[in-house]
């Protein structure tokens, strides 16, 4: 899903879909954490091109609510496109207000873009949005995600005398769960795990996953040059996350239930 400061990444709806239909398809796990009933109200941050957004709403059906945010226009407009029955709107997770409270607020893949000094105006603004006793049920990279990539990327940068710095926040457990906390929340299931990834597109899925997450990274390298960096990336890493065939990501995920005080 897409959640960020709307200058770090440029977000492609149809290359997203297309290419890296893993996010949506491991997302059906959080789904079925959330485990959402006929009647309720929930929203989705960071929605993406809605496709979760769509499962929870068939869940909750007629008699319940989904809403879907996003901070990126093109996804919300194709989340509108594809999914016309469902409420999509385009909203920043560190600044957006809730008009009624949800019974759980859930996300996929979305809050590691936001960064670690922004974190807590996001948790306030979920505790808000939620009624007492509602759940808040998340999965994003968690400590040591993609840490092969990343390190190999910037290795590289570095060597050609790019500068370029970490873009995402991977928390641990210990590190989240007292910020769920502080805000209000009792954290009833966190997991941080592994899960290596198989990339879409054989030979060419980490040149495409660095093309669609990695725009950061990239932002002061030529467009000529950005291909033979990315060459090279794939060069320190190929002995490590490749087959032959299959790009692996050395994915980590952070995963939890939350609910938030009744009082």
């Amino acid at each position: 899903m897409a959640e960020d400061d709307g200058s770090r990444n440029h977000w492609n709806p149809d290359d997203y879909d297309d290419d890296h239909t893993y996010v949506t398809e491991y997302g059906a796990g959080v789904v079925d954490l959330l485990d959402p009933t006929p009647g309720e109200r929930v929203l989705d941050l960071g929605c993406g091109t809605g496709h979760l957004t769509a499962e929870i709403a068939d869940a909750v059906g007629e008699s319940g609510e989904i809403v879907g945010i996003d901070r990126s226009a093109e996804m919300v407009r194709t989340a509108r496109e594809t999914h016309p029955e469902i409420s999509f709107q385009r909203a920043d997770a560190r600044s957006f207000s809730a008009r009624e409270p949800f019974d759980a607020v859930f996300s996929n893949a979305a809050l590691h873009w936001v960064s670690d000094v922004d974190q807590n105006r996001v948790l306030a603004g979920v505790a808000d949005a939620l009624r007492p006793g509602g759940r808040f049920v998340v999965e994003m990279g968690g400590a040591g995600n993609v840490d092969r990539i990343v390190t190999a990327t910037l290795a590289e940068l570095d060597a050609r005398g790019y500068d370029a710095a970490h873009p995402w926040y991977f928390p641990s457990i210990g590190e989240y769960a007292p910020r769920l906390e502080t805000h209000g929340f009792e954290v009833r299931l966190a997991q941080l795990f592994d899960r290596p990834t198989e990339l879409d597109d054989g030979a060419g899925g980490l040149a495409n996953w660095l093309s669609m997450f990695g725009d950061s990274l990239f932002s002061d390298v030529p467009d000529d040059e950005r291909a033979a960096v990315v060459a090279a990336v794939e060069d320190r890493l190929r002995s490590d996350l490749f087959d032959g065939e299959t790009w692996t990501a050395d994915y980590r995920r952070l995963r939890f239930r939350a609910v938030r005080d009744s009082e």
